[in-house]
């Protein structure tokens, strides 16, 4: 029996030797890794509501440079349980928008080549059936909403599109709710 050494041709080095010899599916899959990654440790606690985002499903779109990324919104705060239903929907409908910005961000920040997302976040009902709460679709060049305070503004200049009425998130009607050329 011969004894065969595999020697790699990586130089660690070297910038970018994750996509040497390929059409940059390696760097691809590293980004979206990376993505995942942070999704689950950036994103795990909120501000009003300690319940984890659960992600439902990320694509690639035929041209690389466009992603869909639909998620089930947090539910409220456990502690939350003693205030009025009103303040609850309040705070997980904040939560969500917040959420909804926190995860553009990412996104834009951990795959420099998307250029464009489309995004549908839903909620869980006691009917069991989900509900479109928050849709949009976000351009990674688009900073103009640096300057607005209000939350639901800053959402909706980053390009989401959603139903607030008194300050709680009401689903999107199913007309509404095309995104991405459906």
């Amino acid at each position: 029996m011969s004894s065969a050494s595999v020697t790699s041709q990586i130089v660690p080095n070297q910038k970018e030797w994750w996509s040497k010899g390929s059409s940059g599916l390696a760097r691809q899959l590293f980004d979206t890794s990376q993505l995942l990654r942070g999704f689950r440790v950036r994103m795990r606690f909120g501000e009003l509501s300690r319940a984890p985002l659960q992600l439902l499903r990320f694509q690639f779109l035929s041209p690389s440079q466009v992603v869909e990324c639909d998620w089930i919104a947090r539910l409220p705060d456990p502690w939350d349980v003693d205030l009025p239903q009103r303040i609850r929907q309040r705070h997980a409908s904040l939560q969500a928008l917040k959420d909804a910005i926190d995860v553009r961000a990412l996104l834009f920040d951990t795959l420099p080549q998307i250029s464009e997302a489309y995004f549908r976040v839903y909620r869980e009902s006691p009917s069991s059936a989900r509900e479109m709460i928050i849709s949009g679709c976000a351009q990674r060049n688009d900073n103009s909403s640096r300057c607005v305070r209000s939350l639901a503004m800053r959402a909706k200049v980053l390009g989401f599109r959603f139903n607030l009425e008194e300050d709680v998130l009401s689903g999107i009607p199913v007309e509404q709710q095309a995104v991405a050329g459906d």
